[in-house]
């Protein structure tokens, strides 16, 4: 028998064991139930009421949630092994009553016992995200919109960075990143998402590995591919939110066509040298239609006269004043709070230190948006744009 079998026969020795079906007896009898499984784990589903609290936290926060150490805690993985180990800390902390799940999740689910997707916020939740839940606009509940929100973001640099950093820091649950460059010494100087390490590393993987680092218990999703028409739609599919970060007309109209035929909002942002704007497009809006980008633009202007970043030159800390606008549109989208830019364009004048709001209005004739039309397919947006 390995030293591994022997450590497990001696804790079923000492820690009872329950079945899934006699553990959700227990609980609907007053029993504190809690999964400690990993959040990609849990996030799949739990049982039916269960307190979801990591290994790693368990001994620090248990007291949260059972704190007479008399009380009968049961405690599930996905298979019955952690939690034996697990229950034997909580015996060496003091509890005298812990039982192990025997099959963990795996078995409750065949039992076809109750389960949930989680929707509570463990301790670490609480704790990382105080200053929102003390918002009364906010709270619990609007925390766990965010963490159930899917956010889409299409370029990882001057803008995608500064938005993707403060969604991941704000607990949204899901970032995708569609980005297939590398990174390039000269980001640097405005993209905040990489350092001199980074140099020579594909963006939509470092930037993953940034914004993990930040916020643990959100999935960022690195998707290292250029958009084109043949795979815009399966690329925005189940995300709630896109946020337009590219700097040409191809991108920009491409992510434009597509939000609007699959009903998305598009938060819109640009820079150029000392200034920046930033829209929300939504002809979809439920609390009323917006106008999408080829309301104002119908057609891409010559490439003489629409220079880009890389052309024309940007001040580094623009970029992040306009990412930030965009995340701020993400989330009070996401929250339902206060007034979107949908019908409205602010425009920022850094030289200037002024803001200046514009009104925008939807063409009803727009050959995209426009009433009772008829989505007219994906454009050849390179040869389109290219002059």
């Amino acid at each position: 028998m390995s030293l591994k079998d022997s450590t497990l026969a001696l804790l079923r020795q000492k820690i009872p064991e329950v079945t899934p079906t006699e553990a959700h007896t227990m609980h609907r009898g007053g029993s504190v139930l809690i999964d400690i499984r990993t959040p990609e784990e849990t996030s799949l589903g739990i049982p039916l009421g269960a307190v979801i609290l990591t290994r790693d936290r368990l001994e620090l926060n248990i007291e949260d949630h059972a704190p007479d150490p008399a009380a009968t805690v049961l405690l599930l993985c996905n298979s019955g092994v952690r939690s034996l180990y697990a229950a034997d800390n909580l015996l060496n902390v003091g509890y005298r009553d812990v039982r192990s799940v025997a099959g963990g999740f795996m078995r409750w689910k065949s039992e076809q016992l109750p389960t949930q997707i989680p929707t509570s916020l463990d301790s670490d939740d609480r704790q990382r995200y105080a200053r929102h839940i003390m918002l009364p606009e906010v709270g619990i509940e609007g925390q766990k919109r965010l963490l159930e929100s899917s956010v889409l973001i299409v370029g990882a640099g001057g803008l995608g960075s500064p938005a993707a950093m403060y969604l991941a820091a704000a607990g949204v649950g899901t970032l995708s990143l569609v980005d297939n460059d590398f990174v390039d010494r000269s980001n640097l100087q405005r993209q905040i998402l990489y350092s001199d390490a980074s140099t020579g590393l594909p963006k939509a993987e470092s930037a993953r590995a940034t914004l993990k680092a930040l916020n643990p218990g959100i999935r960022v999703n690195a998707v290292n591919a250029r958009l084109d028409r043949d795979n815009v739609e399966q690329i925005f599919s189940g995300h709630d939110v896109v946020i337009d970060g590219t700097d040409n007309f191809a991108s920009r109209y491409l992510i434009n066509d597509a939000c609007v035929r699959l009903g998305l909002p598009n938060i819109h942002g640009s820079v150029f040298r000392f200034e920046g704007q930033v829209t929300v497009f939504w002809p979809a809006n439920p609390r009323g239609p917006g106008p999408c980008y080829r309301c104002l633009y119908p057609e891409p202007p010559p490439p003489e006269l629409a220079p880009s970043c890389g052309e024309a030159g940007v001040m580094g800390v623009l970029p992040g004043v306009i990412g930030l606008l965009q995340a701020t549109e993400t989330l009070k989208l996401l929250l339902e709070l206060g007034e979107l830019l949908t019908s409205r364009i602010v425009h920022y004048d850094a030289l200037q230190a002024r803001f200046t709001t514009h009104n925008v209005n939807r063409d009803p004739a727009c050959s995209y948006c426009g009433d009772g039309q008829v989505f007219p397919g994906y454009a050849d947006y390179q040869n389109n744009c290219s002059g």
